[in-house]
C-alpha cells in the first residue's frame, strides 16, 4: 500500500528522495481557471530554500519548480498538475559511514525494522528534503485560495527555540520577515542568533515551536465528527518531518483554564456575531467559526550532529556514531514555509469539500 498522498478533494501526492535526481509532487482537484505559473509558486520555495544563511544547512539547492502539466497559457485545467524540483547538490558519499549504523533519533532504524531495507543516503523519503514538494503544493493551493478566499492570508512564525520564547507583547507581524527565524520579536530574534550560534558551534542542535495562523477566514469549513478542519490541520502538520506535537488555539494550556475563562464570548457587531477572544484558535466542533485559525506545532532537535552518539549497526554491534553531513541546527527555521503550505492545502481542500457539500450556503444570524 502507498501512503504518499493526502487530502479530499484537493490532493497531493509527493515523491521524490533526498538525493535521488529529482523530487515534486502530483496535485490533482485543483479548481480549472487559477492563474498560475512557476513564478507563483517560486518564492514559497525560496523561503524554504537552504543554504540562506549560516543557520541553516549548507547544502546549496536552487529549487527550481518546473510545472510540467495541469496548465495551460497561464492558467490551471482541472487536470493533475505535476511539480519537479531537481536536486542538485547531493553528497552521498556523507553518508557512507551509515549505510550499516543507525543514526540515533532518526528513521533509520524504524524503516529497516518496517521494510527491511532503506536508503542511507540522507534519509531518502524520510529526509526534511521532501517537504519542498509539499510547498511547491501549497503554492498551487495560495493561487486557488487568492481566487476563492481574496482576503485570507497564511503566515508562519517561530514562536520558541529550546528554552527560549517570545514575549507575546512585543508581538510585530512586520518583523517576521525581518530576521532569518522568522520570529515576530525583535528582541528574541537578536538573542536566538547568538544561542544557536553556540550550539552550531558546538555541534549541537535544538527544536523549535512554530505557529500558523490563518487571519481572514470565513466560518464553515469543516464538518462533524470525521471531517473536522482542526483534526485535518493536525494530522497535515503532524506529518511534517520532525513534527512532534500540534495544538489548535489554546491546545494543551485549555487543561489548566477554567470554564469562565476559555468560553469564548460573543456580541453582535455590525457585521455579524463577534468573539471576544479566541481560545477555540478559530475552530468549533472541527468548523472554523470565521476567527483566525490558529496552529503551533514542536519540531524536535536535529539528530544529525557532530557529537558522538551510541548506537548499533545492522549486525547489531554497539558503536559510537557521529553523523557527517550538511545540516540544520534548528530545522524549525525551515519548517515554518512547510507549515504554511499545509494550512494552505488543508484550507482549501475543506473550501472546496464545503462547496461540494453545501453551495457554501450559510446560517443566517440576526
Amino acid at each position: 500500500m502507498s501512503f504518499n498522498t493526502f487530502g479530499h478533494m484537493f490532493r497531493v501526492t509527493t515523491w521524490g528522495e533526498s538525493h535521488g535526481p529529482a523530487l515534486g509532487a502530483t496535485v490533482d482537484g485543483c479548481p480549472p481557471g487559477v492563474p498560475l505559473t512557476e513564478a507563483d509558486i517560486q518564492p514559497w520555495l525560496d523561503k524554504r530554500r537552504p543554504g540562506q544563511n549560516k543557520f541553516m544547512t549548507q547544502r546549496v539547492e536552487p529549487d527550481q519548480v518546473r510545472i510540467l502539466s495541469g496548465v495551460y497559457e497561464g492558467k490551471t485545467t482541472g487536470t493533475p498538475i505535476q511539480l519537479m524540483i531537481e536536486n542538485t547538490d547531493q553528497r552521498s558519499k556523507d553518508y557512507g559511514d551509515i549505510v550499516q549504523k543507525f543514526r540515533p533519533g532518526h528513521a533509520d532504524i524504524s524503516y529497516h525494522q518496517k521494510y527491511g531495507l532503506r536508503d542511507p543516503r540522507g534519509g531518502g523519503r524520510s529526509s526534511a528534503r521532501e517537504t519542498a514538494a509539499r510547498v511547491a503544493a501549497g503554492g498551487v493551493a495560495r493561487a486557488a485560495l487568492a481566487q476563492l478566499l481574496p482576503g485570507l492570508s497564511i503566515t508562519g512564525y517561530m514562536v520558541q527555540m529550546g528554552p527560549h520564547a517570545i514575549d507575546r507583547n512585543r508581538f510585530d507581524w512586520d518583523q517576521i520577515s525581518e530576521n532569518p527565524f522568522w520570529v515576530p520579536d525583535a528582541v528574541a530574534a537578536t538573542h536566538w542568533a547568538d544561542y544557536l550560534d553556540d550550539l552550531r558551534k558546538n555541534h549541537n542542535s535544538v527544536g523549535a515551536v512554530i505557529e500558523v495562523t490563518a487571519r481572514g477566514m470565513v466560518p464553515g469549513l469543516g464538518a462533524p465528527i470525521y471531517a473536522k478542519l482542526d483534526t485535518d490541520l493536525a494530522a497535515a502538520m503532524m506529518s511534517i518531518n520532525a513534527v512532534k506535537g500540534v495544538e489548535i488555539g489554546e491546545g494543551m494550556a485549555a487543561a489548566s483554564l477554567t470554564g469562565v475563562e476559555n468560553a469564548d464570548e460573543i456580541r453582535m457587531g455590525p457585521n455579524g456575531p463577534e468573539f471576544l477572544t479566541n481560545h477555540a484558535g478559530g475552530i468549533l466542533g472541527g468548523i472554523s467559526t470565521g476567527q483566525d485559525v490558529v496552529v503551533r506545532f514542536s519540531v524536535k532537535p536535529t539528530s544529525s550532529i557532530l557529537t558522538p552518539r551510541q548506537t548499533v549497526t545492522m549486525t547489531g554491534e554497539e558503536v559510537d556514531l557521529i553523523t557527517k553531513g550538511r545540516h540544520d541546527p534548528c530545522v524549525g527555521i525551515r519548517a515554518v514555509p512547510v507549515g504554511e503550505a499545509m494550512m494552505a492545502c488543508v484550507l482549501l481542500d475543506h473550501l472546496l469539500l464545503d462547496r461540494g457539500q453545501t453551495g457554501a450556503v450559510r446560517g443566517q444570524i440576526g
